[in-house]
């Protein structure tokens, strides 16, 4: 399957993040907020992150992942899914997935913000939080992502493909964000009430097909 022609990136987050997302005008990769942390419910598990902030990138030598904001390719992520779950030893959340939100962005609108600024970028075949993975940084390469993995609700037997991700050094712009997916009326009235005090406010819709 080839590349969609305008690829989506996605980042989850529970609700209560977006405040502080929305005063730093940015995410934050883990490199700065486990220096400078932030308020708000961390969905994560700790120990993927610890070696996400050693393992570095074979196309930008002395990058780690733990210094970028990461994002999947697609929403209903293999993430959502282990913390809808909420059975995995290592996951210490345990809030399940209805105040966890989506937030979409257009990648190339993303590369072309990252690069006049000198933020690094690159993508991975499959989870950058494992013990080996391949990167690329280079668009054309976009056709080695397993995009039927990607997209397939039936993953099981396609888990590594459906992990890639998109990396962005530094930080990435809360402007960036193009619209705000959420499962019930409930969080999408904490996503607003939030998203209220911003000057960037992309929709906040209700998209039960980007969950479980």
């Amino acid at each position: 399957m080839p590349p969609p022609a305008e690829p989506k990136i996605y980042h989850i987050v529970h609700v209560d993040r977006l405040s502080s997302i929305i005063r730093d005008e940015a995410l934050l990769p883990d490199s700065v907020l486990q220096r400078d942390s932030r308020p708000g419910t961390k969905i994560g598990m700790n120990t993927i992150k610890q070696r996400r902030l050693t393992e570095s990138l074979s196309c930008h030598p002395g990058l780690n992942v733990g210094d970028c904001v990461p994002f999947y390719f697609c929403a209903r992520s293999v993430m959502l899914y282990l913390i809808h779950r909420a059975n995995h030893p290592d996951l210490d959340y345990r809030g399940g997935q209805e105040p966890i939100v989506h937030l979409e962005a257009d990648l190339h609108e993303t590369v072309k913000w990252a690069e006049p600024l000198g933020h690094r970028w690159a993508f991975t075949l499959s989870n950058a939080g494992s013990s080996y993975f391949e990167d690329r940084c280079d668009l054309e390469q976009l056709k080695e992502i397993d995009w039927g993995a990607v997209h397939a609700r039936d993953w099981q037997h396609r888990k590594e493909g459906k992990q890639a991700e998109f990396l962005v050094e530094r930080y990435f712009s809360w402007t960036l964000i193009q619209r705000v997916g959420v499962l019930s009326l409930r969080t999408q009235r904490k996503a607003r009430d939030a998203i209220r005090a911003s000057g960037h406010q992309p929709a906040t819709e209700l998209i039960p097909r980007w969950y479980y």
